[in-house]
């Protein structure tokens, strides 16, 4: 797979920041000694923790050199480390584990996340915000795009197709043996966008990625075009010629 486009996506920097931000919110630490941001992107996340934990020590982590120059240019004094989450541990003891939309490129993120966890001091915090879109109107014409087009039998656009989220009272299982206390929330944004192309872009920054790396640039372009016409038929302007592009979010906060 290609790597992260961080300017891509910084156009919608506002929506995905505000997310962690409510994420961010609901963390129940007055003080941490040391905060690790997985999946820290472009530092937009990791902007939030040194913000409100004046004091910490901060740790983006995150696997694309992309994402990690821009969050390096954001952010020079924090320490980013490059590392796939998927193996990743800490070695030392962490007060906050946070990671906003993240562990939905994560295989089997569950797992990891039981392993993560044990990583956490007494008191510490596990916050993670995953998208859970894999029902919304843009995620399911993106399936069926890919289904009847004739990238069908690709086998790099099958393994691209999301698979349906865990659902939430999964986390709670996987989480409260190990934890004091969990936390479990859905929350529905409807994210203000210029227009249906907007939402095609919007995409093509995270979730279309995968599918379109699949695909030799004339493949590519003719999924767009098909995606991009289901798009404007699905999406109606409202009054101001704005389109609404709704993207449910679950979070867990758990305390150890």
């Amino acid at each position: 797979m290609t790597d992260w486009n961080a300017q891509l996506y910084l156009k919608f920097q506002e929506g995905r920041t505000r997310a962690a931000r409510d994420l961010l919110a609901q963390v129940p630490l007055e003080r941490a000694a040391r905060i690790i941001d997985l999946g820290c992107g472009p530092g937009n996340s990791t902007e939030l923790l040194v913000a409100r934990y004046r004091d910490a020590d901060v740790v983006g982590v995150d696997s694309s050199p992309d994402m990690l120059t821009q969050a390096r240019k954001r952010l020079p004094a924090c320490r980013f480390v490059n590392a796939d989450l998927s193996t990743w541990t800490s070695a030392d003891r962490v007060d906050l584990l946070f990671a906003s939309g993240v562990f939905q490129w994560v295989p089997d993120h569950r797992s990891v996340l039981s392993r993560l966890v044990k990583a956490l001091s007494e008191g510490g915090v596990l916050a993670i915000q995953i998208p859970d879109i894999t029902e919304i109107p843009s995620v399911m014409i993106m399936r069926n795009v890919a289904n009847r087009g004739p990238w069908g039998n690709n086998s790099g656009v099958e393994r691209a197709i999301r698979e349906q989220m865990p659902r939430p009272e999964s986390y709670y299982d996987l989480l409260k043996p190990l934890c004091a206390h969990v936390d479990v929330w859905r929350t529905s944004y409807h994210y203000v966008l210029p227009g249906p192309e907007a939402v095609v872009e919007y995409f093509k920054g995270v979730t279309l990625r995968p599918l379109l790396s699949a695909l030799d640039d004339n493949a590519a372009e003719a999924f767009l075009t098909a995606y991009s016409a289901e798009i404007e038929r699905h999406h109606g302007r409202r009054v101001d010629g704005c389109v609404l592009l709704e993207l449910p979010r679950l979070f867990v906060v758990a305390t150890r």
